[in-house]
């Protein structure tokens, strides 16, 4: 977040923001989290004219994400 309260939409690999998703998804797997998980914001990309934040394509891969890193979790019970 920049110093006037504004912020940058960043892609959902972790080593493109500020938090690893792959231990927050790790935490939620370990203690048995059973609730609904969705990505919350995602960038305007490919052409796409939308809402700033709510791209509907970067949610898209977003999600994709974290299915495939909750998929890479529950094989490695």
């Amino acid at each position: 977040m920049n110093d006037n309260g504004d912020f940058h939409e960043s892609a959902h690999l972790s080593e493109c923001g500020s938090l690893d998703m792959y231990e927050i998804m790790k935490a939620l797997h370990d203690t048995n989290f059973d609730g609904h998980i969705r990505p919350d914001h995602g960038r305007n990309i490919w052409g796409e004219d939308g809402v700033p934040g709510y791209g509907l394509y970067d949610r898209a891969l977003g999600i994709a994400y974290l299915n495939g890193l909750w998929e890479a979790l529950e094989k490695n019970k």
